[in-house]
């Protein structure tokens, strides 16, 4: 199997995948920012380092660095059309630009019946202001487009809300916020690849926020029918055959959907379980392209 990758050559995952292909895949590490597109009454060719990416058996996306908006779009409309000429690619364009949104993947995830914590989304702030009193005057302020726990903030303190705000509001930013659920400094990551699942728990001794890269501690946790059904639920809500689900025990007995991550790491999970998750990840991208391996 030809694999291209979309990310850095010198990325964790991409030597991770490298590792566990050995012989068997060749592995080639793209960089967005190489990408190239071309159009002739011929065909259409998308070039990223020398690499003709319509020449891969499957396309994953394992990075999505920040851009402008025209170099997002494009790089999205290239995975579109890549996808549209029959070359597997994971995750589908859709599904990143939903999971990416914090609020479109909100509201696809409660669209579906999945609980997710009370929200609110906003442009001034006045309008934030009303909702941070609507929403019990302890909110999360996450930013919409942002992953790893990056510039979330609990708000419980008005004037503090208010700086807040209004700092968000003259830079044109959206103010997108969610009621704080109470719970035990912890969540769950449920990471779904195609029919498989794996799960750990993500427990934070120092902070509220229970992502790895803050401090928290990976450990295995049981994978319950209701578990799996939950997050194969929100990951099809995305769209996203490849997905982090990150899931919330709440003090309150409920269990609350935050996320989906459709470009989904794997290094603590692997780590906890002691699994070669890079392993499963190419068994599946192997399944979508056919099984084809090239010498």
């Amino acid at each position: 199997m030809r694999l291209a990758v979309l990310t850095q050559p010198t990325s964790w995952y991409f030597r991770d995948l490298a590792r566990a292909a050995g012989s068997r895949h060749e592995l080639f590490a793209v960089p967005f920012r190489q990408i190239t597109a071309s159009l002739t009454p011929e065909q259409a060719e998308f070039h990223a380092g020398g690499f003709e990416l319509a020449d891969a058996d499957a396309v994953l996306v394992r990075t999505m660095p920040p851009g402008s908006l025209e170099q997002v779009v494009f790089r999205m409309d290239v995975l579109g059309r890549l996808a549209a000429r029959g070359t597997p690619v994971v995750n589908p364009p859709r599904s990143i630009e939903a999971a990416v949104d914090k609020y479109l993947a909100t509201a696809l995830l409660e669209g579906t019946g999945l609980l997710v914590p009370a929200t609110a989304v906003c442009q001034t702030v006045e309008d934030a202001l009303s909702a941070f009193h609507r929403l019990g005057g302890d909110v999360v302020l996450k930013p919409l487009f942002g992953s790893e726990g990056r510039g979330i903030t609990r708000l419980a303190d008005e004037a503090l809300a208010q700086r807040a705000f209004s700092l968000l509001a003259q830079l044109g930013a959206v103010i997108y916020l969610q009621r704080f659920i109470e719970h035990e400094g912890a969540d769950l990551r449920i990471l779904v690849i195609g029919d498989r699942a794996l799960a750990i728990q993500r427990r934070n001794r120092l902070d509220w926020r229970t992502n790895v890269s803050r401090g928290a501690e990976a450990v295995p946790v049981e994978l319950t029918p209701d578990l799996l059904e939950t997050a194969r639920r929100a990951a099809a809500a995305i769209g996203a055959p490849l997905a982090g689900v990150d899931l919330l025990p709440g003090r309150d007995g409920r269990l609350y959907c935050l996320e989906v991550n459709a470009v989904p790491g794997w290094q603590a999970l692997a780590g906890a379980l002691r699994i070669d998750v890079a392993a499963v990840v190419l068994e599946y991208l192997e399944s979508v392209a056919g099984g084809a391996i090239t010498s």
